[in-house]
Protein backbone atom coordinates (compact mmCIF):
# COMPACT_ATOMS: atom_id res chain seq x y z
CA UNK A 1 0.00 0.00 0.00
CA UNK A 2 1.50 3.38 -0.96
CA UNK A 3 1.97 6.05 1.72
CA UNK A 4 -0.76 8.30 0.29
CA UNK A 5 -3.36 5.54 0.41
CA UNK A 6 -2.34 4.67 3.97
CA UNK A 7 -2.59 8.34 4.95
CA UNK A 8 -6.04 8.69 3.32
CA UNK A 9 -7.32 5.59 5.10
CA UNK A 10 -6.03 6.87 8.41
CA UNK A 11 -7.39 10.37 7.80
CA UNK A 12 -10.81 9.11 6.79
CA UNK A 13 -10.92 6.71 9.75
CA UNK A 14 -10.01 9.58 12.08
CA UNK A 15 -12.62 11.95 10.69
CA UNK A 16 -15.38 9.37 10.26
CA UNK A 17 -14.68 7.49 13.51
CA UNK A 18 -17.84 6.33 15.14
CA UNK A 19 -19.99 7.10 12.11
CA UNK A 20 -21.97 4.25 10.63
CA UNK A 21 -25.07 3.72 8.57
CA UNK A 22 -24.61 6.27 5.80
CA UNK A 23 -26.10 4.97 2.56
CA UNK A 24 -23.10 6.04 0.48
CA UNK A 25 -24.05 3.97 -2.57
CA UNK A 26 -27.71 5.04 -2.62
CA UNK A 27 -27.22 8.78 -2.35
CA UNK A 28 -23.49 9.58 -2.42
CA UNK A 29 -22.29 12.93 -1.12
CA UNK A 30 -20.09 14.30 -3.91
CA UNK A 31 -17.79 17.10 -4.87
CA UNK A 32 -16.76 17.75 -8.47
CA UNK A 33 -15.47 20.56 -10.63
CA UNK A 34 -16.51 21.66 -14.13
CA UNK A 35 -12.91 22.91 -14.52
CA UNK A 36 -11.35 19.43 -14.44
CA UNK A 37 -12.54 15.84 -14.39
CA UNK A 38 -11.59 13.39 -11.67
CA UNK A 39 -7.90 12.53 -11.99
CA UNK A 40 -7.33 14.87 -14.93
CA UNK A 41 -5.14 18.01 -15.17
CA UNK A 42 -6.20 21.13 -13.30
CA UNK A 43 -6.08 24.15 -15.65
CA UNK A 44 -3.01 26.37 -15.34
CA UNK A 45 -5.04 29.41 -14.27
CA UNK A 46 -5.66 27.69 -10.90
CA UNK A 47 -1.92 27.31 -10.28
CA UNK A 48 -0.06 29.34 -7.66
CA UNK A 49 2.33 30.84 -10.22
CA UNK A 50 -0.47 31.64 -12.67
CA UNK A 51 -3.74 33.41 -11.77
CA UNK A 52 -3.95 31.52 -8.44
CA UNK A 53 -7.76 31.37 -8.43
CA UNK A 54 -9.71 28.52 -6.91
CA UNK A 55 -11.59 26.25 -9.32
CA UNK A 56 -15.36 26.12 -9.32
CA UNK A 57 -16.66 23.27 -7.18
CA UNK A 58 -20.05 21.56 -7.24
CA UNK A 59 -21.51 19.81 -4.21
CA UNK A 60 -24.28 17.22 -4.39
CA UNK A 61 -26.32 15.14 -1.96
CA UNK A 62 -25.29 16.79 1.30
CA UNK A 63 -26.47 14.58 4.20
CA UNK A 64 -29.68 15.82 5.83
CA UNK A 65 -27.96 15.88 9.26
CA UNK A 66 -25.40 18.44 8.06
CA UNK A 67 -25.33 21.81 9.80
CA UNK A 68 -22.17 22.99 8.03
CA UNK A 69 -19.57 21.92 5.49
CA UNK A 70 -15.77 21.96 5.52
CA UNK A 71 -13.47 22.04 2.47
CA UNK A 72 -9.86 20.89 2.66
CA UNK A 73 -7.61 21.08 -0.42
CA UNK A 74 -4.22 19.41 -0.20
CA UNK A 75 -1.29 17.82 -2.02
CA UNK A 76 -0.07 14.53 -0.53
CA UNK A 77 2.83 14.36 -2.99
CA UNK A 78 4.72 17.43 -1.73
CA UNK A 79 8.38 16.77 -0.80
CA UNK A 80 7.77 18.19 2.69
CA UNK A 81 4.79 15.88 3.22
CA UNK A 82 1.10 16.74 3.11
CA UNK A 83 0.77 20.33 1.84
CA UNK A 84 -2.45 22.20 2.58
CA UNK A 85 -3.65 24.62 -0.12
CA UNK A 86 -7.02 25.75 1.27
CA UNK A 87 -9.06 25.36 4.45
CA UNK A 88 -12.68 26.53 4.52
CA UNK A 89 -15.28 25.87 7.21
CA UNK A 90 -18.82 26.83 8.16
CA UNK A 91 -20.07 26.62 4.60
CA UNK A 92 -23.88 26.49 4.80
CA UNK A 93 -25.25 22.95 4.40
CA UNK A 94 -27.39 24.07 1.46
CA UNK A 95 -24.25 25.02 -0.51
CA UNK A 96 -24.44 23.42 -3.95
CA UNK A 97 -21.34 25.06 -5.34
CA UNK A 98 -18.39 27.30 -4.72
CA UNK A 99 -17.84 29.76 -7.58
CA UNK A 100 -14.42 30.07 -9.18
CA UNK A 101 -12.22 32.43 -7.18
CA UNK A 102 -14.84 33.05 -4.49
CA UNK A 103 -15.39 32.27 -0.84
CA UNK A 104 -19.07 31.72 -0.02
CA UNK A 105 -20.59 34.28 2.32
CA UNK A 106 -20.37 33.32 5.98
CA UNK A 107 -17.54 30.81 5.50
CA UNK A 108 -14.17 31.13 7.24
CA UNK A 109 -10.71 30.34 5.91
CA UNK A 110 -7.71 28.87 7.69
CA UNK A 111 -3.97 29.17 7.27
CA UNK A 112 -2.55 27.07 4.46
CA UNK A 113 0.95 25.58 4.22
CA UNK A 114 2.16 28.69 2.39
CA UNK A 115 1.31 30.63 5.57
CA UNK A 116 -1.60 32.48 3.91
CA UNK A 117 -5.27 32.66 4.82
CA UNK A 118 -6.67 32.06 1.33
CA UNK A 119 -6.63 29.61 -1.56
CA UNK A 120 -3.14 29.07 -2.94
CA UNK A 121 -3.09 26.81 -5.97
CA UNK A 122 -0.89 23.99 -7.16
CA UNK A 123 2.84 24.70 -7.28
CA UNK A 124 4.74 21.42 -7.50
CA UNK A 125 8.52 21.92 -7.43
CA UNK A 126 8.92 19.02 -9.88
CA UNK A 127 6.93 16.26 -11.48
CA UNK A 128 3.17 15.80 -11.35
CA UNK A 129 1.28 16.04 -8.07
CA UNK A 130 -2.27 15.12 -7.04
CA UNK A 131 -4.53 17.77 -5.50
CA UNK A 132 -7.47 16.54 -3.44
CA UNK A 133 -10.62 18.61 -2.86
CA UNK A 134 -12.46 17.08 0.11
CA UNK A 135 -15.82 18.19 1.46
CA UNK A 136 -16.96 17.09 4.92
CA UNK A 137 -20.49 17.44 6.28
CA UNK A 138 -20.63 18.22 9.99
CA UNK A 139 -23.44 17.97 12.52
CA UNK A 140 -22.36 21.31 13.99
CA UNK A 141 -20.92 24.69 13.07
CA UNK A 142 -17.38 25.41 14.21
CA UNK A 143 -16.24 28.11 16.60
CA UNK A 144 -12.79 28.60 15.12
CA UNK A 145 -11.29 32.00 14.44
CA UNK A 146 -10.30 32.82 10.84
CA UNK A 147 -6.69 31.85 10.20
CA UNK A 148 -6.83 28.69 12.34
CA UNK A 149 -4.49 25.85 11.43
CA UNK A 150 -5.36 22.53 9.85
CA UNK A 151 -4.61 20.78 13.14
CA UNK A 152 -7.11 23.02 14.96
CA UNK A 153 -9.70 22.47 12.23
CA UNK A 154 -9.32 18.68 12.30
CA UNK A 155 -9.54 18.67 16.10
CA UNK A 156 -12.75 20.74 15.99
CA UNK A 157 -14.22 18.38 13.35
CA UNK A 158 -13.50 15.25 15.38
CA UNK A 159 -16.71 13.41 16.24
CA UNK A 160 -18.86 15.70 14.08
CA UNK A 161 -18.38 14.32 10.55
CA UNK A 162 -21.60 12.86 9.10
CA UNK A 163 -20.38 12.43 5.52
CA UNK A 164 -17.71 13.27 3.03
CA UNK A 165 -16.85 13.40 -0.63
CA UNK A 166 -13.76 14.12 -2.68
CA UNK A 167 -12.39 14.69 -6.12
CA UNK A 168 -8.84 15.20 -7.29
CA UNK A 169 -6.94 16.61 -10.19
CA UNK A 170 -3.29 16.64 -11.17
CA UNK A 171 -0.91 19.49 -11.87
CA UNK A 172 2.62 19.33 -13.32
CA UNK A 173 5.60 21.55 -12.61
CA UNK A 174 6.57 23.98 -15.33
CA UNK A 175 9.53 22.78 -17.39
Amino acid sequence: MDSHRAWRLGCCAFLLAGFAGLAWADNPFRVSSPDFRQGMPIPDKHGFHQQNISPELRIENVPAKALSLVLIVDDPDAPAGLWTHWLVWNLPPNTTGIPEGKLPEGASEGKNSFGNVRYDGPAPPSGTHRYFFRIYALDTTLSLPPGSTRAALEQAMKGHVVGGGETFGVFSASP
